[in-house]
């Protein structure tokens, strides 16, 4: 798993069962390579680059991937069933039928010698959907007990149950955001929301992040980097304050956009699991509980939730794609129908 906010490589080795009708998992073994700089900027640059150059650097990136799979399977002496790859999206503009997620499954398993299945969101769209979110299927089946699943990664995003139909969908940047503010100053992030604390509010940012268009639009809906360039950096870069207070204010911002789309459905009393880099974030949690009042209860779990429940799940759709069942909803995506998504590579 690679997300937006570009901190890295997650790797997970992960059991999943079936019982009956219940699925049961556990995270065994983990790691986090970081992105050395000049991969970074290669994956930063993607967005830029014209198709011959964009195609080898995702059949480059495949073989990379496959290495980095290769060399943990090789640490942890594992034997697996077969590897469940995200990859990294350049492009998500559902809205023309398009998105893209570099990392070729072939370079992947030829590189590391196994079946691999990866390229969950193409037949989503296929079918017009938003091929996002995917991690609700996870939520549905591995993480029921709560009210909401939070994700805050270089987006945020939301899962829940709403009569009887399971409902996600992308709420706003997050680190993406805090991250951007934070190169300013050549910081890869704010840690623990330290600097954004001691920032004070800028009332004009603040409602012209509140003011974008996308907020008002109905779900299903997501977000990808082009619609952040586009719309977001934007106000950041015409902006001159310090960081603290733009950090302080986009805080401010992400939590409102959260705590709305949470009491917009009504429920009370509710319990509202947070993984992802953010749940790291002490002041963005802090003024998400504020937001939220009584209205809901935030659960931050153990770490290796918080930093691999996402891997976790695209290792559980890769299950789910293995067994031919659903992994991509209707309800959430606003596809044609549910499918079982994925694409099979086999060494060669």
């Amino acid at each position: 798993m690679s997300g937006t906010s570009l901190d890295g490589l997650d790797i997970a080795f992960c059991q999943i069962e079936k019982q009956q009708d219940t699925w049961t998992f556990s995270i065994t073994k983990t790691k986090s390579v970081d992105y050395d700089t000049e991969l970074k900027n290669s994956l930063k640059n993607t967005v830029n680059l014209d198709a011959v150059r964009l195609l080898t650097f995702h059949n480059n990136y495949g073989s990379w991937l496959g290495t980095q799979v290769k060399q943990f399977i090789e640490e942890n002496n594992l034997e697996i069933d077969f590897v469940s790859s995200h990859g990294h999206t350049v492009y998500h503009q559902p809205e023309i039928g398009l998105t893209y997620q570099i990392g070729s499954g072939q370079h992947i398993a030829n590189s590391c010698n196994q079946k691999v299945i990866c390229d969950f969101r193409t037949n989503d769209v296929a079918l017009g959907g938003q091929g996002a979110p995917l991690v609700p299927i996870g939520d549905a089946l591995l993480f029921s007990n709560y009210d909401f699943c939070l994700n805050l990664g270089g987006i945020s995003n939301i899962s829940f149950e709403l009569n009887d139909k399971r409902i996600a969908y992308d709420i706003s940047p997050a680190n993406m955001l805090l991250n951007l503010i934070c190169s300013k100053i050549n910081l890869d992030y704010d840690d623990r929301g330290k600097l954004a604390k001691t920032g004070t509010l800028n009332k004009k940012v603040l409602e012209a992040l509140n003011d974008l268009a996308y907020y008002k639009e109905p779900y299903p809906k997501s977000l990808g980097y082009e619609w952040f360039v586009e719309k977001v950096i934007p106000i950041i870069k015409n902006t001159n304050d310090s960081v603290e207070n733009l950090l302080h204010t986009s805080i401010h911002h992400i939590a409102s956009q959260i705590a709305n789309a949470i009491k917009e459905t009504h429920k009370e009393d509710s319990s509202l699991l947070i993984t992802g880099g953010g749940a790291k974030n002490d002041f963005l949690i802090e003024v998400l509980q504020q937001k939220l009042q009584k209205s809901s209860t935030v659960i931050i779990p153990d770490t290796n939730i918080i930093d691999y429940k996402e891997a976790l799940i695209f290792a559980f759709m890769g299950v789910l794609r293995d067994r031919n069942e659903l992994n991509c909803l209707q309800s959430v995506t606003g596809a044609k129908r549910d499918s079982s998504s994925g694409v099979i590579y086999y060494p060669h």
